[in-house]
């Protein structure tokens, strides 16, 4: 018999099918208590998250692996697989919901635990980082989100160089690597406006191979993956500068500022001017 697996934004919160927040920051142990330390086996579809846990210990459910949690580690869980968590009375961590908007370089990543070395220079970074996310969310001072921004940034750096040190004499199949190594290539040349082909002919595979290799590892076609990269750049740039549209469409490498609006408006589902104007209005608001 078939289980019924729920969907949720926040577990135990069901609040319809779009986000209505880009970054939420709690501690492990103010949701886990309240389900008497257990949440059940659910998924999400917006977003992605990421739980730290420096002390106490427990167990993660991915996709009907269960994994014993030992201090410092991360977890991380992108939109779509099934998880849950069992967790000590003791357990000491935060956990970092994200829309999956703001972090396409973490597609094509599986849902993971990323054991820490402790006591290595990263490891205490990383401490150090969520902890101070957490610091700047509570106290919600005016361009947090600018703040947070940056800090989840920091860390999802931190986090591919630890998962590429821990898998480093692990095994990664060859769909996994092409697809990182087509992130690594998107996050040089995306302002190049560079097509599927010359990203295939670098990585030495046809389009068709490549394209075929994307959507097996991220859903995504090879193209969606490469304007992702382009369209979350130009969302930073409407939300953290002054630039003109036409200035921030030429530096992304679009020749034509009408069209980079009609590809902004594909991707977002509104115009260039009126995400602006809600980031705008979202930093008034102190959120």
């Amino acid at each position: 018999m078939s289980h019924f697996i729920p969907t949720f934004d926040l577990y135990g919160e069901d609040r319809g099918h779009e986000p209505d927040f880009r970054l939420h920051c709690e501690t492990i142990a103010s949701r886990s208590s309240t389900y008497h330390w257990e949440i059940g086996l659910h998924r999400h579809e917006h977003f992605m998250q990421f739980l730290y846990i420096w002390h106490g210990s427990g167990d993660a459910i991915l996709d009907g692996q269960t994994t014993t949690l030992t201090p410092p580690c991360v977890v991380f869980v992108p939109p779509g697989p099934v998880h849950g968590f069992r967790f000590s009375r003791d357990i000491a961590g935060h956990v970092i919901t994200a829309a999956t908007a703001s972090r396409t370089d973490m597609a094509g990543r599986d849902a993971r635990v990323i054991q820490l070395e402790e006591k290595s220079p990263d490891a205490d970074y990383l401490h150090r980082t969520f902890h101070r996310i957490a610091d700047e969310y509570d106290a919600a001072r005016p361009g947090r989100m600018d703040i947070l921004d940056a800090y989840l940034s920091i860390v999802t750096a931190l986090i591919h160089r630890s998962d590429a040190a821990a898998t480093k004499a692990g095994f990664i199949d060859d769909a996994q690597r092409h697809v990182l190594a087509l992130n690594e290539l998107i996050g040089r040349h995306f302002r190049q406006q560079m097509t599927v082909s010359e990203y295939a002919a670098r990585l030495g595979l046809s389009p068709t191979h490549l394209n075929r290799t994307v959507r097996k590892v991220t859903g995504m076609t090879a193209h969606e993956l490469i304007i992702g990269r382009t369209i979350d750049e130009a969302k930073r740039a409407l939300a953290l500068t002054g630039a003109s549209i036409r200035h921030i469409s030429e530096n992304l490498g679009f020749s034509d500022a009408t069209y980079f609006a009609r590809c902004f408006r594909q991707r977002t589902g509104m115009s260039p001017r009126d995400y602006r104007r809600n980031q705008r209005m979202q930093a008034g608001n102190g959120s």
